[in-house]
């Protein structure tokens, strides 16, 4: 199991679409907007940011940051977490055509995300 840094930040948002609009104003972020995942993600020129943005629910409070680390092996990784007092809340899922993700809150509270592209596996 190995891990090579944090690949993807999410931030949550009322309105998805209209935050990819001010950061896209205000960083030069370039935004695409994934209709069929319903998923709204931003990046910039250099590759040293890339995300997206999660729409606010009863289970994602605004404010809400998810970190997504990669790793060549979600289920190894989410199981030693766990080992270490972390829960898992997402098991091992597909982003279909994308990879893999899953994410678990460790002792302090934070959520973290684990992040498999499908070349990975």
């Amino acid at each position: 199991m190995g891990f090579s840094g944090v690949v993807h930040v999410e931030l949550s948002a009322k309105d998805p679409k209209a935050a990819g609009k001010f950061y896209e104003d205000l960083f030069g972020w370039k935004i695409e907007v994934d209709e069929q995942l319903d998923y709204v993600q931003f990046g910039n020129e250099q590759g040293s940011i890339g995300g997206g943005f999660v729409k606010v629910d009863e289970n994602t409070p605004a404010g809400t940051v998810v970190p997504y680390a990669a790793s060549d092996d979600i289920e190894a990784s989410l199981a030693k977490a766990e080992s270490l007092g972390a829960t898992t809340i997402v098991p091992k899922t597909e982003i279909p055509g994308i990879g893999w993700f899953g994410i678990f809150v460790d002792p302090s509270g934070n959520r973290i995300g684990i992040y498999t592209a499908n070349s990975m596996e």
